[in-house]
């Protein structure tokens, strides 16, 4: 199917936004998808701070971003705002990086205050690099993902709503692979 590229900007695996992208990528991946995860913390500090684009492993994260159909974005909010590691490697991107590519914000806070940052922080970071099929996000209360319980680390609440915000990214991506197929076709020179 698609090739999909998910930016972590988890502290930790364990996190409750890492617990949360290995829910999504798990969902995606069971959809049939191509599901690859870049961890922003493990990402070399100095070169993604100074946009050192030289760095391999920096190069590698551009380029994996550039490459792929379909962007999950998955940040802790903090003071409602997104992860600063996520800003500093989507500052790494071209300017309409993700234009044509489907994109689901995700994010996980400790306060229902903190859902603003979907919409007044993460998303227009977003479109400041062309993404132009922003699928509907999911905010995820930290309270409803419980970490020590495994594959049931999201409550039945928060699991439907995460799951349904993986379909309608699931549709998304055929969508706008739809309309890539279909401006190929249009572009080629008849024989």
């Amino acid at each position: 199917m698609s090739t999909i590229l998910t930016i972590s900007g988890s502290p930790s695996a364990s996190a409750r936004t890492g617990v949360l992208v290995s829910y999504v990528n798990a969902r995606l991946v069971e959809a049939g998808h191509e599901v690859h995860t870049v961890q922003v913390r493990q990402l070399p500090t100095l070169p993604l701070l100074t946009e050192d684009l030289n760095d391999p492993r920096i190069a590698d994260a551009v380029t994996r971003v550039l490459n792929a159909d379909g962007i999950v974005v998955a940040s802790p909010v903090y003071r409602a705002a997104y992860s600063g590691l996520v800003k500093a490697l989507l500052d790494l991107l071209p300017k309409r990086a993700l234009r044509g590519r489907a994109v689901l914000p995700l994010a996980t806070g400790g306060s229902q205050g903190f859902l603003v940052a979907m919409d007044y922080a993460l998303n227009p970071l977003l479109a400041s690099k062309g993404a132009d099929h922003v699928v509907r996000g999911e905010f995820v209360l930290d309270n409803r993902i419980r970490p020590e319980l495994g594959d049931a680390a999201l409550d039945p609440e928060a699991a439907l709503a995460v799951l349904a915000a993986t379909d309608r990214f699931t549709s998304a991506l055929a969508d706008v692979g739809y309309r890539r197929r279909r401006a190929a076709t249009h572009l080629r020179p008849a024989v």
